[in-house]
């Protein structure tokens, strides 16, 4: 896979809903009632984070799931990639990038959102051909007035911001020209998941679609 149809997977994917939700998953049976709550919902692009022994798992659960499109993130190794794509991941996220990293995605044939926090690191990733990139940490790089700021001379660049985006702020974020979707952790909140709360869980997904990129 290419950067550009990388690049172009990853806007379809980021086109499906304003919010990603970022799930954290430590047991592998919540998996399926977590994905199909939140498809219902309306948002059916998953990303399930790489930091727990059950993640894998996960992945593998989620993507029986109708109507949901399960991406693994935080990869960073070559053997990450290889993992999620095992698993059944249609897409990879990950906090930034290396030369390993996206040589593996680009071999395993995985749609990646690599990460990008300056306009240095953007304008790299564009040179080899990625132009949907992840702006990660959005809040602890400046928010969505950095995110603006980088979007003036490189307008080409559309970004998916995830690091401390909320109800509160993610509105502000998907107001700008640049941003497709943003990332957030706010819809899947482990009270709710560890008590099977799935309605409750659903509502929170429905509340989020209704915001506009």
């Amino acid at each position: 896979m290419t950067p550009q149809e990388a690049s172009k997977r990853a806007r379809e994917i980021c086109r499906l809903a304003p919010i990603v939700p970022v799930l954290v998953v430590k047991e592998a049976a919540h998996a399926r009632p977590l994905a199909e709550a939140l498809v219902a919902g309306g948002l059916p692009a998953l990303e399930v984070t790489l930091r727990t022994p059950a993640a894998l798992e996960a992945i593998s659960e989620m993507a029986k799931v109708k109507g949901g499109v399960v991406g693994a993130g935080t990869l960073v190794s070559p053997q990450d990639v290889k993992n999620a794509k095992a698993a059944g991941a249609t897409f990879g996220v990950s906090p930034g990038a290396t030369e390993a990293l996206l040589e593996a995605c680009e071999a395993e044939g995985l749609p990646l959102l690599a990460g990008a926090a300056t306009a240095s690191e953007a304008m790299r990733l564009l040179e080899r051909g990625y132009d949907v990139l992840k702006f990660f940490p959005a809040e602890a790089s400046g928010g969505a007035p950095a995110l603006k700021a980088i979007g003036a001379p490189l307008p080409q660049i559309s970004f998916c911001p995830t690091g401390g985006v909320s109800p509160k702020n993610a509105q502000e974020y998907l107001d700008l020209p640049n941003v497709l979707c943003a990332g957030g952790s706010w819809v899947a909140p482990s009270d709710l998941v560890a008590s099977g709360d799935w309605a409750g869980i659903e509502a929170l997904a429905q509340d989020a679609s209704k915001l506009k990129a």
